[in-house]
């Protein structure tokens, strides 16, 4: 890998090779990041970049689309076994792109979604004012009980019902506990809404069956195809067959024009691997280890919004130890591990600046961590909030979050190398 690029672009070499020592050498604890296998890396740089294509297999605007046509047709066949769905569209560039085709698909400009709020646990596209899908929709939107963290679905109904949306949008970018599908999909039915879940942080766990699925319950689902899918960075979308052409029309020519089709083989190998006891054991790790970290936080005296976590995220509070989620981001990094600043349901800090950090157990999970490893990792966090701006305290935690991932290599010997 990169042996051309060493050559004609040093400068560029450098900085890549000085990625993947940071890579190699932290923790990765970023719930939307995972590490993807050396394979994804191969199709994503594969000769597919070459080629132009619009339009469906079949009913293409470009020549030449015979085999690219057999590349979607394979793909989206593994995706819906993989899935249990009836139709999906896997040309979308991201999470956030599958998502506005959804809304491209259903939606007027000044049609109403009813949306998970931004700091309760939802995501930008889904109608935060800081998007500009809230200038082309009319979004309202609901949240969690102050009390518990969790989604108040009576209050949800009741919301449904006076404001008769025509989309209720489920799914979360920092909620930690299970999501009731189903009772989102009857919400939707009984006030006359399309309903649509957004499961991009959880996709490999539905993938490998650990915890419950939105595919048999809503009209829509949109994804990322990284985060727990571990695959390249692009999106999906599955739908009932009865919107299968609707779906198809809002992505092209709806909302998008050409595809990449060096991800789209990149996801085709995934969804493979993703059906498989290796990708299954490592998706049954990452809940293992989130449970057990969950613990390991309070038994130092963390809070944790909803208490706990069911899927791969953990929300921490960070009030009670006296610093913000900026300074917890900031000091946890120099100490060689990553995580991001998170708001908590109704944060009295900035969004720039946070009461929480997101924690995510993908990576760890993949590089093969487990208790005894997540036990040292939380008493390396607690060390960094007891002193935060300490620069020797976090280089003596970086020096022993290096030890722990040094028998743990990112990618077996031989695949980075030149």
């Amino acid at each position: 890998m990169l042996k051309y690029v060493k050559e004609s672009d040093p400068e560029l070499y450098e900085l890549t090779m000085e990625e993947t020592d940071r890579q190699e050498h932290n923790i990765e604890m970023i719930a939307s990041e995972s590490t993807v296998p050396p394979e994804v890396m191969e199709m994503a740089g594969s000769i597919w970049t070459n080629k132009t294509l619009e339009g469906y297999p079949g009913a293409r605007f470009q020549a030449g689309s015979e085999v690219a046509d057999k590349l979607e047709t394979l793909a989206n066949e593994r995706a819906c076994r993989l899935f249990k769905a009836d139709h999906v569209n896997i040309q979308p560039y991201s999470g956030t792109t599958a998502n506005y085709v959804v809304y491209a698909s259903v939606l007027d400009p000044g049609d109403r979604v009813l949306a998970m709020r931004l700091d309760q646990g939802g995501h930008l596209s889904h109608g935060s004012s800081a998007n500009w899908m809230s200038k082309q929709y009319d979004f309202q939107h609901y949240g969690v009980d102050p009390a518990t963290g969790l989604i108040d679905y009576d209050a949800l109904e009741k919301q449904a019902r006076e404001f008769k949306p025509k989309l209720l949008l489920a799914g979360a970018s920092s909620y930690p506990r299970l999501i009731d599908y189903e009772k989102i999909g009857r919400i939707a039915r009984d006030v006359g809404a399309y309903s649509m879940v957004d499961m991009a942080h959880v996709a490999g766990l539905v993938a490998a069956g650990l915890i419950p699925s939105p595919i048999p319950h809503v009209d829509f689902v949109s994804s990322s195809t990284t985060k727990t899918l571990c695959s390249a960075r692009a999106g999906m979308v599955f739908c009932k067959a009865e919107y299968a052409k609707k779906l198809d029309h809002g992505v092209f020519p709806g909302s998008l024009g050409s595809m990449h089709l060096t991800t789209m083989a990149a996801k085709c190998w995934s969804f493979k691997y993703a059906a498989s006891d290796e990708f299954r054991e490592i998706m049954q790790r990452v809940l293992t280890n989130s449970k057990y970290m969950c613990g390991e936080l309070k038994a130092h005296g963390f809070d944790l919004v909803c208490g706990t976590s069911d899927n791969h995220l953990i929300v921490v509070d960070l009030r009670s130890k006296g610093v913000t989620g900026k300074q917890m981001q900031t000091s946890l990094d120099k100490a060689g591990i990553t995580v991001s600043k998170q708001q908590i349901p109704d944060d009295p800090e900035s969004p720039m600046v946070t009461s929480g950090i997101r924690i995510g157990l993908t990576s760890t999970a993949q590089r093969g961590l487990k208790e005894p490893e997540i036990k040292r990792i939380v008493e390396l966090i607690d060390r960094v909030a007891a002193d935060p701006e300490n620069e020797a305290n976090l280089a003596a935690v970086k020096k022993d979050a290096m030890d722990i991932v040094r028998d743990h290599p990112l990618y077996p010997a031989g695949v980075l190398e030149d």
